[in-house]
């Protein structure tokens, strides 16, 4: 099944979700060195702009998935489409408010660190549903090519003769 959103026949939401995902991560990294005791305004800053970055990235790459689910015709992808939609809109409204919280807060807050690690829970779980749409489902991968008929072709010979 091809996708609405493609670059020469390449899926564009599946190139951008890596931004957020390794960006929001990543943040969740600086707080856990955060409240191991590193307690620097490095760490912090660090999951603020991070924090901030995710959201530009999830921003940008729904566009490409919206016009992706919007082309599915399958029942069953549109099914897992919307639940993987629904949860990556709670994970960015969770980290909306996580990054108000943390520049409203002091560093080490233990709210937006709870924010952070349910934030990734859940788009740990958005992201088994798209792998199901692409790997179980086959959303976005072209299918091989036909081969034509076997049986005017010549079987293959022996290489090591």
């Amino acid at each position: 099944m091809s996708t609405a959103a493609a670059i020469a026949k390449h899926p564009i939401h599946p190139m951008l979700v890596v931004f957020p995902i390794g960006l929001w991560i990543f943040s969740l990294i600086n707080d856990l060195v955060l409240v191991t005791g590193l307690r620097t305004t490095l760490w912090n800053d660090l999951a603020f702009y991070t924090m901030a970055g995710g959201l530009v990235g999830a921003l940008l790459a729904a566009i490409p998935g919206f016009f992706d689910l919007l082309s599915t015709s399958d029942s069953k992808v549109w099914k897992i489409g919307v639940y993987h939609l629904i949860l990556n809109f709670m994970v960015i409204a969770i980290f909306t408010v996580n990054l108000y919280r943390r520049a409203t807060s002091l560093p080490g807050d233990p709210l937006p660190i709870a924010l952070s690690i349910l934030g990734v829970i859940l788009l740990a779980v958005s992201g088994w549903l798209g792998g199901e749409m692409v790997n179980v489902c086959g959303t976005g991968v072209q299918p091989p090519p036909r081969r034509r008929s076997t049986e005017n072709q010549q079987p293959p010979r022996d290489r090591l003769r």
